[in-house]
């Protein structure tokens, strides 16, 4: 794997399509991801994230 962002793997939240290197704007693109396959699932690693974080914050609220 490239360490270099413009070869690797984006998930275009705009559009729903994961575009290899830098094609579209940077809002409307999230990863960068090592595979196809991981920028696929974008949604679900985000969504996981909030939901973790939400939990954590939580969990410091109530000390």
């Amino acid at each position: 794997m490239s360490d270099d962002p413009s070869t690797q793997y984006w998930y275009n939240m705009k559009t729903g399509e994961v575009e290899k290197g830098y094609q579209s704007s940077v809002v409307d693109r999230v990863g960068p991801f090592s595979t196809h396959e991981e920028a696929e699932h974008a949604l679900e690693k985000l969504r996981a994230n909030s939901a973790k974080w939400a939990e954590d914050d939580a969990a410091d609220d109530r000390r």
